[in-house]
């Protein structure tokens, strides 16, 4: 399925602006009510971050990298996702009622590590072909 994705480059990168856009929305909005204390655990809030920077790393991997294990990309582009993800959590200090934490950009990190990690082995899929 990704060796599709990056014969169709202009879809996956269509993908990956969607998604992106998608979480600058869904930052943009306004929750009453919502705890963002230290000692706050919100499963569903945790699991969003990780599973939205996933499908949003791994498209921009497809797009980004379109096969080639060129590391120099892969470090450039887990730079700009993490940057991508500080970026929104400065964005949602200043949304009322939304809070802006450090673990939040943690567990993007995590979610773009496990789409690099998908990425890496179908990459190495595909060598051993």
């Amino acid at each position: 399925m990704i060796k599709w994705f990056e014969k169709r480059n202009a879809l996956s990168w269509t993908i990956t602006i969607l998604i992106a856009v998608f979480v600058f929305y869904f930052s943009s909005l306004t929750f009453e009510g919502i705890g963002g204390g230290i000692g706050d655990t919100n499963w569903m809030a945790i699991l969003y971050h990780i599973l939205i920077f996933f499908f949003l790393s791994l498209f921009f991997f497809i797009s980004f990298i379109r096969g080639k294990e060129n590391w120099k990309l892969i470090l450039f582009g887990i730079l700009i996702l993490l940057s991508y993800g500080i970026i929104d959590e400065i964005h949602q200090f200043f949304v009322p009622g939304r809070f802006s934490t450090f673990t939040d950009v943690i567990f993007d990190f995590i979610g773009i590590l496990f789409a690099l990690i998908v990425y890496l082995i179908s990459l190495n899929s595909k060598k051993n072909k």
